[in-house]
């Protein structure tokens, strides 16, 4: 019987011995561990944040995993979202859209704050203007959002151009000498304020956005209406079709109809227009 087989398998194994002696183990080559994931830490920032200013979640409480689930629950289902109690991507999608400054659970109303004017002729004026659109674009955007109200209401508006107004009209940046500072583009865009004596009805446009008359940037019509839903009363819808939704979406401004829930609920304070 030949030995061919017999010494072929032994210089294979003498290679394989070989190449082991020449070899540094596995275990001995630095491996590069995937860094902890940035993007669901940012996420949990944003959502804490989100919760704090939108769903009373408290600083006190903020640790608390139990109430942010809570928290994430009542934000989905205020919303029209799948309620999970988990940062999906439906939920940090909707939590990083552009949307109104004010709270979307009960608003706790600063003292003097009112339910609604009692009274139907109210004044407005526009104490600045932004530089991204003309004077005219500006007032005819407001005039327009006040408009929104009017055609269903027995409310009336009326511009004026110096002293107090009952809804003062501003544009302004960051910290702008109330408790709702902006934060910069994006996220909050505005806020307002129920109805009252001084900063009662007033309204606010962060600066940092760039205020549009079309589908460019934020449009400051769909905006204005908006806000002046709050300076008159109204608090955040939970229809995704109503103006009073806490989040921005573009619609065509000629176009514009005020939905069924938000002339149900403002006609529920001040009646039919006559």
């Amino acid at each position: 019987m030949s030995t061919t087989p017999f010494r072929a398998m032994k210089t294979l194994l003498l290679a394989a011995v070989l190449m082991l002696s020449f070899t540094k183990p596995a275990r001995a080559i630095p491996i590069q561990e995937p860094a902890p994931n940035e993007e669901s830490h940012k996420d949990l920032d944003i959502a804490r944040e989100y919760l704090q200013n939108f769903y009373n979640l408290t600083s006190t409480t903020i640790r608390n995993k139990h109430l942010i689930h809570s928290k994430i629950k009542e934000m989905q289902a205020f919303l029209g979202l799948k309620v999970t109690g988990k940062l999906d991507s439906d939920t940090m999608e909707v939590m990083k859209k552009p949307r109104c400054g004010m709270a979307d659970v009960e608003n706790f109303r600063a003292a003097g704050q009112m339910s609604r004017w009692n009274k139907y002729s109210l004044t407005y004026r526009i104490v600045n203007y932004t530089p991204d659109l003309d004077r005219g674009s500006v007032d005819q955007a407001i005039r327009n959002a006040f408009r929104v109200w009017s055609n269903v209401t027995p409310l009336r508006f009326t511009k004026v151009f110096s002293g107090t107004a009952d809804i003062m009209i501003m544009f302004q940046a960051r910290y702008h000498g109330d408790s709702n500072l902006f934060d910069g583009p994006g996220r909050i865009l505005a806020h307002a304020f129920f109805p009252g004596p001084g900063i009662g009805g007033d309204a606010h446009f962060d600066e940092d956005e760039t205020w549009s008359a079309n589908s460019q940037g934020i449009n400051l019509f769909l905006v204005a209406a908006h806000e002046i839903g709050h300076s008159l009363g109204l608090t955040h819808s939970s229809d995704p079709n109503a103006l009073m939704y806490p989040t921005y979406s573009y619609k065509d401004p000629n176009r514009f109809q005020l939905s069924q829930n938000d002339v149900r609920r403002i006609q529920a304070v001040y009646g039919r227009r006559k």
